[in-house]
């Protein structure tokens, strides 16, 4: 059977001599977990994974979008639908979209995800006119008063191709590029960077009763298969960004595999991008209720990403992910005040 490589990484303690940077960027590793379907885990020396997937493992990360991929970016949430689980209804108007997204740009986001169709469990498909009415003006608006990265958050070629005429540069889709086939060749042609998301099933459907053979398997080839089929369509592989989808067709379990292991997916030589802000698995586990009251746990999942070398964190929450990163930081590299 394949096996599968899950660095373990590392960012602070004394550095061996042996030991491998990861994906180009402040975290370390010496060794790796080797994951088969067929197999118990095993631990093994970096040195021993092949050398095509160190080469993967180990690489530089390209920058996205203007986007610096050798940290931790923020992706700050702007969902201008009635529908959407968190803040549905909250920035229709394009007045308190344009506020919101200053607001989350003062607070740190390095992007801003606009989405005009909300994918929680059981929305429904909103039309393309519809879809193009709700982020092209606050896409503009954003763009023409704010000196930050727009990504649209759109599984449509026509809505992609409205934003980024509009001043958006990175589209990020939920379906990994299979719900519209225009959209691939759109951004090639437009070379534009994109995020390809793993959803087992569509909104309506994805969590009626969702299953796997290994979660964490079957999502990584998933993306590897997109990763390559996107490249074939003239994407430039170090343009492609990665996200494992979590609560997108995936049970509590499944979600709580797909973070312990999420290190796994630097395998597929992309920026890995974790998007759990605010999601029912998070309140399940803490007991809090409503999205609005899942805030701890939220930072709780992003410091974990943090740790494991994620690119990317999509958040609700800038202000309070920011300053626990920032003390995350400051323990892990110290705090440099200019002194």
């Amino acid at each position: 059977m394949t096996p599968y490589f899950r660095p373990l990484p590392r960012c602070s303690g004394p550095r061996p001599d042996d030991a491998l940077s990861l994906a180009g960027g402040p975290f370390w590793f010496t060794e790796a977990v080797v994951l088969r379907r067929d197999a118990d885990p095993q631990i093994i020396p970096a040195t021993s994974v092949p050398d095509a997937v160190l080469e993967r493992l180990t690489a530089s990360r390209a920058p996205m979008a203007g986007i610096d991929m050798g940290g931790v970016t923020l992706m700050g949430i702007l969902n201008v639908t009635p529908d959407s689980f968190s803040d549905g209804g909250r920035y229709l108007d394009p007045d308190a979209a344009v506020a919101q997204a200053r607001r989350m740009a003062a607070e740190g986001a390095g992007i801003i995800d606009i989405g005009g169709e909300s994918t929680r469990p059981g929305a429904e498909t909103v039309p393309v006119d519809e879809e193009i009415r709700r982020v092209a003006g606050p896409i503009a608006a954003i763009s023409a008063q704010l000196d930050v990265p727009i990504s649209i958050d759109t599984r449509k070629a026509a809505v992609a191709r409205a934003a980024l005429d509009a001043g958006a540069s990175l589209v990020n889709d939920v379906a990994g590029f299979t719900y519209d086939p225009a959209l691939a060749p759109l951004c090639a042609a437009r070379t534009v960077p994109v995020c390809v998301m793993h959803a087992q099933g569509d909104p309506q459907t994805m969590q009626h009763a969702p299953r796997y053979d290994d979660v964490r398997l079957d999502v990584y080839d998933f993306l590897s298969d997109r990763v390559e089929a996107l490249v074939a369509q003239g994407i430039a592989r170090d343009q492609i960004m990665v996200d494992p989808g979590i609560g997108f067709g995936k049970t509590l379990h499944h979600n709580l595999a797909l973070l312990r292991d999420i290190a796994l997916f630097h395998g597929l030589g992309c920026p890995i991008l974790l998007g759990a802000s605010r999601k029912k698995f998070i309140g399940t586990i803490s007991e809090a209720g409503t999205a609005d009251t899942r805030v701890a746990g939220s930072v709780a999942v992003a410091l974990h990403g943090a740790a494991q070398g994620v690119q990317v964190i999509r958040v609700h929450d800038v202000a309070e992910t920011r300053q626990a990163l920032s003390l995350w930081r400051a323990i892990e590299w110290g705090f440099n005040d200019g002194a």
